[in-house]
């Protein structure tokens, strides 16, 4: 599990990301696509196609760090927004990354 400061930023893809794409491919999606400074400490959370598998991206004090997990049973649920990231605090992503299902809107941020 990710052991993080409380207050740090969680950005999240709703929409689906080639999970193939590593350090670089993730890092120039959140600068070109989200206009957000990738070595910023905040977390980038980004999901595949089915689901089932998260990736997260940070800058760690002197590099890049990736985080990657796969559900073995279900798939990652989030809410269904009309932006294609969204905001979420340390506490959702952690719910997020145990498989509970967030597909309540009213709990996340549209960006």
């Amino acid at each position: 599990m990710l052991r993080l400061p409380a207050g740090i930023k969680v950005w999240v893809s709703i929409a689906p990301v080639d999970m193939r794409k590593s350090f670089n491919g993730l890092a120039a999606l959140v600068q070109t696509q989200w206009q957000q400074d990738v070595m910023s400490g905040q977390l980038f959370v980004f999901m595949g196609k089915r689901k089932d598998r998260v990736k997260v991206l940070y800058w760690d004090e002197n590099g890049f760090a990736l985080w990657y997990k796969r559900l073995e049973s279900g798939v990652y649920r989030l809410p269904r927004v009309e932006k294609t990231v969204v905001k979420m605090s340390m506490v959702e992503l952690s719910l997020l990354l145990e498989g509970i299902d967030l597909t309540d809107k009213r709990r996340l941020k549209a960006v």
